[in-house]
């Protein structure tokens, strides 16, 4: 006898589906907040990684530095998607942490 128990693993597989209908849920409703330039550009981002929002400073604008700007705008939109990142390892690592799979 092996010990593979059909029905544990059925618990197993419905288990983890639910925990990634749940992180799904928890990406659509994740929003962050990055910024750059000391504030000059902000990026608001949710969990798929979708630009919700972008503000830049006018006084930014008026200063005519269209190089610096495009600096400060990849600056924060990176920003934001390490943010997503980080927040998505931990929920992700939390839930694994649920499953009780040995060795994970």
């Amino acid at each position: 006898m092996n010990g593979f128990d059909p029905r544990q693993f059925q618990e197993m597989l419905e288990q983890a589906q639910r925990q990634a209908q749940d992180l799904q849920e928890k990406m659509r409703q994740t929003v962050v907040e990055a910024s750059a330039g000391g504030g000059t550009v902000t990026v608001k981002m949710n969990g798929q990684k979708q630009v919700l929002q972008t503000r830049i400073d006018p006084e930014a604008v008026k200063a005519g530095d269209v190089e610096m700007l495009q600096d400060l705008v990849t600056a924060a939109v990176n920003s934001a998607g390490q943010k997503v990142d980080d927040a998505m390892q931990s929920s992700v690592g939390g839930m694994l942490g649920g499953l009780g799979l040995p060795g994970i």
